[in-house]
């Protein structure tokens, strides 16, 4: 094998430097986001799983909140690392095809202002360690196919272990590369015994994972079932076009000619499995009905594959096509970054940005909501306040409760959601009013074990953003079994 080009050290740096400072410039605006409330409680409750995610993502919450404090900022130093480090490997994947300073430099900026990877390095999210996991673990597998070193089996063995032990979706992954390796070669990689190594160190690094799951009934497989079943449907259809637009537009014709040029080079020929991959893992996600996203981790390596093709094209354009490029460029550029990051006051979410992506809006207003709360929870009587319960409809408004609550002499909330049912149930002693954050569905199993309600209240954030908190009922109820009774029937995953 021809020796690969140097690593562009100081272009790459510059690049993660500039994004290191720019996120954490903005790591404090608007708030904490409800999944980012959930990782922190369930942080504070270190276990080897949790019902829908397993628990590097908690882990790594209650490693920075301890290290950098308990607020957005010290929460997100973790994402921001993660992000840095996501930037350099795509990096190294261009390096790994041959592209040299240039391309390179134009990968690692292509990663850090793509839109996805600036909402999952701006905020705590399972897919902030995912995709930096998913960009390592295609390292190694291409270090393994382009050198034939069986060695290699042992680190995409540990990536990929990792992976199962912060999200599932790493199976994908595999999958599509292994049916790449079996449909285009090079196969000899197979033959060897340190694959079975590599699987090995997999399933040592996952096993407790596993087996938190199974000792559970396998609880993640539940909320899976409940994506597909609520939201196939829709997933599908948004499917292709969210391909276009979760990175960027004008990355789309980058690892389209990603996709490509292994087939054009015999010297690439290698990296066949990497253009297959990502077909067979679109296929995949458009059977089980998974979400859009899922999938775009994938592309960032093929923009790596496509980058040099399309700057050889550029430079054999004249000064039009550079400058026409260049300007739309700019425009997704400025998109990317009023989606991805807190660049406009709270107060001018609504609109185009919510609809383009909700999460900014899942930010905004949770110590406002525990106002609210405390304001309805004053309402009981001080003689039933004792055996009063508070309960939730979600974990993000139990995880706000949980922080902001205590500030309003609040005491532990409880919901059915996900793991915070495995937190609860209340005690039984608690027999006094209930104060139900959220609405009952007639006909629920709900609706029969909480009854009496009467709305005493409506949330209403001080930034008028329309979340899904935004008019969310506080009502008095009644509870009509023991908590220990009823639990089981209130509990919902999805």
């Amino acid at each position: 094998m021809g020796a690969q080009p140097r690593f562009a050290v100081l272009p790459v740096g510059i690049v993660v430097a500039v994004q290191a400072v720019v996120l954490t410039a903005l790591s404090g605006r608007y708030g904490f986001h409800r999944d980012e409330l959930y990782f922190v409680a369930a942080g504070r409750r270190p276990d080897w799983g949790y019902v829908d995610n397993p628990p590097i993502t908690p882990w790594l919450a209650r490693a920075s909140t301890a290290l950098f404090g308990e607020t957005p900022s010290g929460l997100r130093v973790v994402a921001t690392l993660l992000g840095m480090a996501t930037v350099v490997v795509v990096a190294l994947i261009a390096r790994e095809f041959g592209g040299g300073r240039g391309v390179q430099l134009c990968t690692a900026l292509a990663t850090a202002l793509s839109s996805y990877v600036l909402v999952v390095s701006h905020m705590l999210a399972t897919n902030s360690a995912d995709v930096l996991l998913w960009s390592v673990l295609t390292l190694c597998g291409l270090r393994l196919l382009r050198t034939g070193d069986g060695r290699w089996w042992l680190a995409v063995g540990a990536a990929a272990g990792l992976g199962l032990a912060n999200k599932w979706l790493v199976l994908l992954l595999l999958s599509g590369l292994g049916i790449g390796v079996a449909v285009a070669g090079p196969r000899r990689v197979l033959r060897t015994w340190w694959l079975a190594a590599g699987v090995g160190i997999a399933a040592v690094l996952a096993a407790p994972v596993l087996l938190w799951q199974a000792s559970h009934g396998w609880p993640m497989l539940t909320v899976a079932g409940g994506i597909s079943e609520d939201d196939g449907a829709e997933n599908r259809l948004l499917f292709v076009p969210m391909q276009l637009v979760l990175l960027s537009p004008v990355l789309v014709p980058v690892w389209i000619a990603g996709l490509v040029r292994p087939w054009r080079e015999p010297g690439l020929r290698w990296a066949r499995p990497l253009a297959i991959a990502y077909p067979v893992v679109c296929v995949e996600l458009l059977i089980v009905g998974g979400k859009p996203y899922y999938a775009v981790p994938l592309l960032l390596p093929l923009v790596a594959l496509g980058a040099e093709p399309v700057l050889r094209w550029l430079g054999r354009g004249g000064p039009l096509r550079r400058a026409l490029t260049g300007a739309a460029a700019a425009v997704c550029v400025v998109v990317s970054v009023l989606i991805g990051l807190p660049v406009v006051p709270a107060t001018a979410l609504n609109g185009p940005l919510l609809a383009l992506n909700k999460e900014p809006g899942e930010q905004v207003g949770w110590p406002d909501f525990a106002g609210s709360v405390a304001g309805a929870w004053q309402r009981i009587p001080d003689a039933e306040r004792d055996t009063a319960v508070i309960l939730t409809g979600n974990y993000g408004e139990a995880g706000a409760l949980e922080r902001y609550g205590p500030e309003h002499g609040l005491p532990q909330p409880y919901s059915p959601h996900m793991s915070y049912a495995d937190w609860g149930p209340p005690p039984d002693r608690l027999i006094g009013p209930v104060l139900l954050v959220g609405r009952i569905e007639p006909g629920s199993p709900a609706a029969g074990l909480i009854t009496g309600c009467r709305a005493v209240a409506k949330h209403h954030n001080a930034a008028g953003v329309d979340n899904e908190e935004e008019g969310v009922p506080l009502s008095l109820c009644t509870l009509t079994r023991p908590w220990s009774v009823a639990w089981p029937q209130l509990r919902h995953y999805y």
